[in-house]
């Protein structure tokens, strides 16, 4: 872009694909060397000789979202300018152990280092504008951060300490500060206690901020006020609102007789739901008939949410401000009232239910004859638990034996062409705790997906891709109405290629050339290191060379699953993006006009942003469970394998899945260098390296329930022990 006809800079290593963060960085760093130049899509692709319609598209989606993070300017349908350049970048902050920060801009190729005197009251997430110090060679971008766009967040939890005449909260998490809080605005808050502050007021030249206790959550230590604490520390509810609760009580569990008559009746076809031992909230069904020209009708029902959660409503904001559920180790905190989640919506055994349903005429090759999908009413025959479904599975024997047997078989012919098709497959084992009635975990074990929850993935992977094809796949003359898409951009192609070099030590490798073959040959790899020492490293640095799946109106695909086309159309009482594609093919169903395509890409954002609070406190929730686990255990000796390596210190993963760390000022043999690229330490005199990957003997020395810390030490000559890990 900085002369007609000369290509962009900056072009990706070669592994045959542009991903959304390549193509950001590379347009950016082109458009800074002609800053007045304005260009649309077509121009862009041009000028980086992409071809293939599938990334021209994904050039389209870059442009929009540079436009929208404030980074170019729309000057006209399609075209785009860069915004006047400063001496600044605009950028999020990372906060890092040690105190200083990285603020990671779209603008620049690497972070900027900022250090904790230079960050001028800035914290974890927010929006920063830096002036970047001019760079010295062979050096990282360095700078201060001279505004503050936009807070993250002012509302923290933690640990009152309690003074004279103040008091303190720590705030958990990385926060590089105390709040300063005024006797008088500590609301009833005792020392040692769990509550919740919001900063009001930090004056410049303030070490610490000023702020007011705004709820006490109670004692540290217990159990649910630890739980609350997570929560509050990711911003999410742990209660709703009376008046939210009292408007869901009064909706009725009969289903009047007119909510019935315009409906597809499948009462009398066999139906029955499968779903984990304590799910309460049962979102979808599975339908099976035999038709007498030998296909098979299989119907995904889904849970006729909107039906009853009406645009306009408290419950409806209440649902659209939490997005989603949220799934900590001992509880569910639900997007929607119990009286909805676990009653009037949830398709509960022998009770008619109002559904919104996906129907397929498959054929004894799974392959799709017909399709319908439309307003529904069903009458479940049988609750399943995952486990009862398994065995029916595995024995041939039990209730609806038949019906079971046969979905198994069509699921497992829809499994194989997706990964025929190139989908990945990622099948992750699951840390779970049995805890006893005070939320003290007794004992760890592993959950593995088997046969019965793999039945159930499969047709729901069917439904949410044949809804977003129904609304998404049109012909080119005619656009696509505005549509909630659950899309997963290509890897990064550096991360692809480091994770490569990595794998090749263990004699692996994978075919970078092209998206198809990538997939291709990650999935022999996942296959071949199943059972080995290194799998869950290799396994674990797959998924981090994996963008992350989010919601959006512009449609690039799912890399993951190799759809073209794919949505969440299945879990509308856990999450909101399912309650608007609901609302969206009930109206185009109707022959409804396209809808506000702002207005979703803004909802899918948020919606977005919820699900990873959500998926943080999920982990934050079991981090903490696995510190008081080994509380048990300090002093015990145990083999592990080295599953992270930073500059402070090794992480080692124990047998049981449990991970702790080992800090670098414990490696006191030598100084000890961080070499990034080959995920190691290194001994400056020694050269004694510590890998990913590598088994190593670990004692563990102390736990920190407060930060949900584990901490060990290296045990160089005491035999391990081994845990006893139960079946679930």
């Amino acid at each position: 872009m900085a002369k007609k006809n000369k290509k962009l800079r900056s072009k990706p290593r070669k592994t045959g694909t542009f991903n959304k963060k390549k193509l950001k960085s590379v347009i950016l760093s082109g458009l800074y060397e002609d800053p007045g130049k304005t260009v649309n899509y077509r121009q862009v692709s041009g000028s980086l000789g992409i071809k293939d319609p599938e990334t021209r598209k994904l050039v389209d989606v870059v442009l929009q979202e540079l436009a929208d993070d404030g980074y170019l300017d729309l000057v006209a349908r399609g075209k785009y300018k860069l915004k006047a350049r400063t001496g600044t970048v605009c950028g999020i902050v990372e906060m890092q152990p040690q105190g200083f920060a990285y603020v990671v801009s779209e603008e620049l190729d690497r972070p900027v280092v900022v250090s904790s005197r230079n960050l001028n009251h800035a914290m974890e997430g927010d929006k920063v504008q830096v002036h970047v110090f001019a760079r010295r060679k062979k050096h990282d971008y360095e700078g201060e951060v001279k505004e503050i766009l936009e807070r993250a967040k002012s509302v923290f939890v933690g640990t009152i300490q309690v003074s004279k005449n103040y008091a303190f909260l720590t705030p958990a998490g990385k926060v590089g500060f105390d709040i300063f809080i005024p006797k008088e605005k500590l609301n009833g808050a005792k020392d040692g206690q769990k509550a919740i502050a919001e900063i009001n007021d930090w004056p410049p030249n303030a070490r610490n901020p000023f702020g007011e206790i705004k709820e006490v959550l109670g004692d540290t230590g217990d159990n649910d006020a630890e739980m609350h604490a997570i929560l509050a520390e990711f911003e999410l509810p742990h209660i709703f609102p009376e008046n939210v609760d009292r408007a869901a009580e009064k909706i009725p569990l009969e289903i009047p007789e007119e909510d019935i008559k315009n409906r597809r009746d499948f009462r009398k076809t066999t139906t029955f739901t499968i779903d984990p031992l304590d799910a309460k909230d049962f979102d979808d069904a599975l339908s099976l008939k035999k038709l007498s020209n030998g296909n098979w009708e299989v119907g995904v029902h889904i849970a006729d949410v909107t039906h009853y959660v009406r645009p306009n409503t408290i419950i409806e904001d209440e649902a659209r401000s939490r997005a989603t559920s949220v799934y900590l180790v001992d509880r569910v905190v639900p997007m929607l009232p119990e009286r909805l989640s676990n009653g009037v919506c949830s398709l509960r055994p022998n009770e008619d239910k109002l559904c919104f349903s996906a129907v397929f005429e498959l054929n004894e090759n799974a392959e799709i004859k017909k399709e319908w999908f439309g307003k529904t009413v069903i009458h479940s025959d049988r609750r399943f638990a995952y486990e009862e479904a398994q065995e029916v599975i595995e024995t041939g024997t039990g209730d609806f034996s038949e019906e079971l047997l046969k979905l198994n078989e069509l699921a497992v012919k829809l499994r194989n062409n997706r990964f025929k098709s190139g989908s990945i497959a990622f099948d992750r084992v699951e840390i779970k705790f049995n805890i006893d009635e005070k939320g003290k975990p007794l004992s760890v074990y592993f959950k593995e997906a088997k046969e019965a929850n793999k039945l159930i993935e499969e047709f729901m992977l069917l439904a949410n891709k044949r809804v977003a094809e129904f609304i998404g796949d049109v012909s080119d003359k005619n656009k696509a109405k505005t549509f909630v898409y659950r899309i997963h951009d290509k890897p990064d192609p550096d991360k692809l290629v480091s994770f490569n070099t990595f794998i090749k030590r263990f004699g692996y490798g994978i075919q970078l050339t092209t998206p198809k073959a990538i997939a291709t040959s990650l999935n022999n790899l996942l296959n071949t290191v199943k059972g080995k020492n290194e799998q869950n490293v290799v396994e674990t640095l797959a998924i981090r060379s994996m963008a992350k799946a989010a919601y959006s109106t512009r449609n690039i695909g799912h890399y993951g699953l190799s759809f073209e086309y794919y949505t969440h159309f299945t879990s509308p009482i856990r999450r909101y993006p399912d309650m608007m594609v609901h609302r969206l093919l009930e109206k185009y169903l109707a022959g409804g006009r396209s809808a506000n395509e702002q207005k979703y890409e803004d909802l899918c954002k948020h919606s977005s942003d919820m699900e990873a609070r959500a998926a943080n406190a999920e982990r934050s929730s079991i981090k903490y469970k696995q510190v008081e686990f080994m509380q048990d255990h300090v002093g015990k000796v145990y083999a592990g394998v080295i599953s992270g390596v930073t500059d402070w210190g090794i992480y080692v993963e124990l047998e049981n899945k449990i991970e702790g760390m080992i800090p670098i000022s414990e490696l006191d043999d030598d100084f000890y260098i961080f070499d990034e690229r080959n995920y190691m330490l290194v001994g400056r005199h020694s050269r004694k390296t510590y890998q990913l990957g590598e088994s190593i003997n670990v004692k563990v020395w102390r736990t920190n329930l407060e930060r949900k810390q584990l901490d060990f030490r290296l045990a160089r000559t005491e035999k391990p022990e081994t845990f006893e890990i139960p079946t679930p």
